[in-house]
């Protein structure tokens, strides 16, 4: 298989992969948005109340970090700048100038009002378009400050009545990324195993492809364990978003070596070397990372995963493996790294993890 298809097929589950945890958020936020018009055009009679569902799904957004200050700060910076703008526009008019002008008062006044960068980009992006858009197209000035304010009502009630959770998407982010790791020692374990150089190439073709998956996870880790220390709900999870914001550390460390394994393995399959043991180790390897991923997808302790990465990692003798190839002695002593990155993924101690190994 090329390394133009790996990365395609990469794509493609990672694509899939975003569109299973933003379906339901998507959803909410698309019903929000047809409420907030709805009620600008039914109950208050606005015929072109196209701030509404504006603003309700841009508070909103598409993805499951709804916390209430966040969507607070979107609907408050929309309706600002629809305020501004609308204020603005009607003494100086529209042009290149006046949208500098209005974008300046806007960013400046969203500034005053509240820290939060959100709120000051939502006001200069709504301020923009309220001098780019005439008012005969979407409703007079009040009305579309009145419907900005209805759309962020909407959203703050969707946001306040649908529950959060934020260890659901980490999790999900840690099951998929532990999962890649799971897919490069599953085809290198296969690779050793027929002598097939091709499985190997595409092991370290897959893990190159695999790292967005893994920034994300960090990324949205360390957001969401510092929105819990200041929001009272999500204090309690402090502990179990930290156990994963460092699991996300040690699986980016655990997948860089892997791709190092790949790479010295390539050079094992294409030489002819006595790998089988290698193999052997490396599919229970594979079996044992399936099972982390598992569990850490389900918020569940990985005892059985790390039951079975110790068994590899006392296993994992370079004499044993091979006493008289000191190449594949030395793709052990890389196995070996790999064995103790998942092991502290699955919440061993480091000391303990590197415990494990046979003295050499």
């Amino acid at each position: 298989m090329t390394s133009a298809r790996v990365v395609a097929r990469a794509r493609v589950r990672q694509g899939w992969a975003r569109v299973r945890r933003a379906f339901v958020p998507v959803l909410l936020a698309s019903a929000a948005a047809g409420l907030a018009w709805a009620i600008a055009h039914h109950v208050l009679g606005h015929p072109y109340p196209f701030f509404a569902p504006v603003s309700a799904w841009v508070a909103l957004g598409f993805t499951a970090d709804r916390q209430l200050r966040r969507v607070a700060e979107l609907a408050i910076g929309v309706a600002v700048g629809v305020l501004l703008g609308d204020l603005l526009v009607h003494v100086i008019g529209s042009g290149a100038v006046q949208i500098a002008v209005v974008l300046a008062v806007a960013g400046l006044v969203a500034r005053f009002i509240d820290r939060g960068a959100l709120l000051a980009t939502q006001a200069g992006v709504q301020a923009i378009v309220i001098v780019g858009l005439p008012a005969a197209q979407s409703g007079g000035p009040v009305d579309r400050w009145v419907d900005a304010l209805v759309g962020g009502g909407v959203a703050l009630v969707a946001a306040a009545l649908w529950p959060q959770d934020p260890r659901r998407r980490i999790r999900s982010l840690a099951e998929e990324g532990i999962h890649e790791i799971t897919e490069v020692v599953s085809l290198l374990g296969r690779g050793l195993t027929r002598g097939d150089e091709e499985d190997v190439e595409e092991a370290l073709v897959r893990g190159r492809a695999s790292q967005p998956v893994l920034d994300q996870w960090r990324s949205e880790a360390a957001n969401a364990r510092q929105n819990a220390r200041v929001s009272p709900a999500n204090r309690r999870h402090r502990g179990e978003l930290g156990d994963l914001e460092t699991a996300a550390v040690r699986a980016d460390r655990a997948m860089r070596n892997a791709r190092v394994l790949a790479r010295r393995c390539a050079m094992l399959v294409r030489d002819g070397h006595e790998v089988d043991r290698l193999a052997e180790l490396a599919l229970e390897l594979s079996t044992a990372c399936h099972e982390l991923s598992d569990a850490r997808g389900a918020g569940a302790v990985p005892t059985q995963a790390r039951e079975r990465l110790a068994a590899v990692a006392r296993a994992s003798d370079p004499w044993e493996v091979s006493r008289d190839d000191w190449q594949v002695q030395g793709v052990v002593l890389l196995l070996r790294s790999l064995v103790v990155d998942l092991l502290e993924v699955a919440g061993t101690e480091p000391g303990v993890a590197r415990g494990l190994l046979p003295d050499i």
